[in-house]
């Protein structure tokens, strides 16, 4: 009897021994496994989400990560570009600043550029940072050492060397100043033009060549177009002449951007914010044959907008 309650105590410690054994076996491999699993869970945490393009067109752009990146190839490769993102939307109007403001940018493959106040040096330079070799290098030009807050600007090229800036800032009430600037270097100096003469906000500006260039006022209860036109590349401006046919009067009143149609020049005159004949919708097309000085009524056009 003896024996056998001998024999069965040391069964049972032999049992216990192992069990303590795996026990502790097993709880110092789920010890050190945790690590390794918030380690991986700290590196997930930490990856940034992959980079999306703001648009749709053949170079693309992201604001994510509060930096500019863009694409050539519709997100397969990214690159960064060379400016502060809350340089972009510096100034009295600054957009939602989730997409960049229009105007203020080209995206093409043979050159990106962007148009930014530059304050760095205490003093509100406007710059644009641009590339012509899809971002492998980059090149700055200062477009005006000084310019107040910016409220409309606008970027563009007509050909590799000549582009044009078009700004206003410095509103008060219904007036501000206005002025356009133009590159004869593919961006890298600019030279400052003579002012328009017209103190109303501006609605557009541009170029259609290197002599011929326009700036239309008037955004706050326009009753007729107030277009000006600088035929030397703006050293001086005249204000064109736009005769409203009686039946579109004050109804036509806001001019766009002319533009080159075979041998003339047209431009868009539209309703303004607060139009409404046939439904606002409706322009009145206008055909100038002196180079945009004096404009001629052509036909009524459907608007393109999207309302």
């Amino acid at each position: 009897m003896k024996k056998i309650i001998f024999c069965s105590s040391i069964v049972i410690t032999v049992v216990l021994f192992i069990s303590v054994y795996f026990y502790q076996n097993q709880e110092r491999m789920t010890l050190s496994k945790e690590p390794e699993q918030n380690e991986t869970q700290e590196n997930n945490s930490s990856d940034e989400p992959e980079l999306q393009p703001v648009n749709n067109d053949a170079v693309g752009y992201t604001l994510q990560n509060n930096e500019l990146h863009i694409t050539f190839n519709h997100g397969s490769d990214w690159i960064k570009v060379p400016v502060e993102k809350d340089s972009l939307f510096s100034g009295e109007y600054t957009g939602n600043r989730q997409e960049l403001i229009v105007g203020s940018y080209i995206l093409t493959e043979k050159k990106v550029a962007f148009l930014y106040s530059d304050d760095t040096d205490e003093t509100n330079k406007i710059v644009i940072k641009y590339s012509n070799d899809q971002g492998e290098t980059w090149q700055k030009g200062v477009v005006a050492e000084s310019f107040p807050f910016m409220r409309f600007r606008k970027i563009a090229f007509l050909n590799n060397q000549f582009g044009y800036v078009i700004l206003s800032g410095d509103r008060t009430m219904s007036q501000e100043y206005s002025l356009s600037f133009l590159t004869h270097d593919g961006g890298k100096t600019w030279e400052e033009t003579s002012e328009p003469g017209n103190t109303r906000l501006l609605v557009d500006g541009g170029f259609v060549d290197e002599n011929t260039g326009f700036m239309s006022f008037g955004t706050i209860n326009p009753e007729e177009p107030d277009l000006y036109v600088t035929q030397d590349g703006g050293n001086t401006w005249s204000e064109a002449v736009i005769p409203i046919p009686k039946k579109y009067d004050k109804i036509f009143v806001q001019a766009e951007l002319p533009v080159k149609e075979g041998d003339h020049l047209a431009v868009l005159v539209n309703q303004g914010p607060q139009g409404d004949y046939k439904g606002g919708k409706v322009k009145g097309k206008f055909i100038s044959k002196d180079n945009g000085l004096m404009w001629d009524f052509s036909t009524e056009v459907q608007s393109m907008e999207v309302e």
